[in-house]
């Protein structure tokens, strides 16, 4: 059934007459009488009949005219709806992002959305840019944030915008016992001959970690791929690896293993990234989520 006759009969079910009902719709009476008709047929029913100089609904007149009520009712909630997506923050959106962001900048941000913006819906992937930003590429996720080495950035899409959350420090893990965590600050081409443990085999993680040695001389031998830090923090404590650790997100530090500052320093940058076609409320709500909390982290002492 057409809509527009749908409406026409709900206009007249609540105006009383032809004229009154074409009037709301601002459309001639004839042109109420021919969508009338037209459902007539379509339905197979007499929808009207005469009453005085005017017209009554029958009774199949009043069952559809109540299906149109509702109808109509419905189709304006979805368009007002619809409408608010161009202000408010409604609705599912996609998060992903590495490990770290995910368990240090994510909980407090998700919180802070569920508060403020109730009709948003977020979930949350975790993997790692080569995995993050393909998907964000092809809209599979809507915004996402990912780590870039000074020593190994990360490239970014073209059709992407980036905002800074945070500019994070990668010190260097060491058991207790090898002669070197003893001191303050250790060269980066000091480290020849050490065993690493590293996170997925291939991943962007490892890729930073290789670079950032093979940079400055030392050829490192991985002896385990783990994706988690505090996993490759128990490799260190237990003398079997040594691990690039950043501070961000870091859990305590296990007895038996020293934390070192590196020469040069090595950073990480942290971005949240969207795609700059698809920026909408719900999109940039979560910039501002993950922003915020980034910027508390960042004045917290310690």
């Amino acid at each position: 059934m057409n809509i527009e006759r749908l409406r026409a009969l709900h206009a007249v079910s609540v105006h009383g007459t032809i004229a009154a009902a074409a009037e709301s719709l601002h459309v001639t009476p004839s042109g109420v009488s021919q969508q009338l008709a037209k459902l007539e047929r379509e339905t197979g029913h007499r929808l009207l009949e005469p009453r005085g100089r005017g017209v009554r609904l029958t009774g199949a007149g009043h069952v559809l005219a109540g299906h149109a009520a509702r109808v109509l009712a419905q189709l304006a909630a979805a368009r007002a709806e619809l409408d608010g997506l161009r202000e408010d923050a409604v609705g599912p959106v996609r998060l992903g992002s590495f490990v770290t962001a995910a368990r240090a900048v994510l909980p407090q941000a998700l919180a802070a959305l569920r508060e403020r913006h109730p009709r948003l819906s977020p979930t949350l992937d975790e993997d790692e840019a080569e995995t993050v930003l393909p998907a964000l590429d092809r809209g599979d996720i809507d915004v996402a944030v990912v780590e870039s080495w000074d020593t190994l950035p990360t490239p970014l899409p073209a059709a992407v915008s980036r905002l800074l959350l945070a500019s994070d420090v990668i010190d260097l893990a060491l058991p207790a016992g090898h002669p070197l965590a003893r001191r303050r600050t250790v060269d980066l081409a000091e480290l020849g001959g050490l065993r690493w443990a590293a996170w997925t085999a291939g991943g962007t993680c490892e890729r930073q970690l290789l670079h950032t040695l093979r940079e400055h001389g030392a050829d490192p031998e991985i002896v385990c791929n783990v994706a988690d830090y505090s996993t490759q923090l128990a490799f260190v404590a237990a003398d079997l690896a040594a691990a690039l650790v950043p501070r961000l997100g870091r859990d305590p530090v296990p007895a038996g293993v020293r934390m070192l500052a590196t020469r040069p320093v090595v950073r990480r940058a942290i971005y949240v990234v969207w795609r700059t076609d698809a920026d909408r409320p719900a999109v940039r709500a979560c910039v501002e989520a993950l922003r915020a909390v980034a910027e508390r982290l960042a004045d917290e002492p310690g």
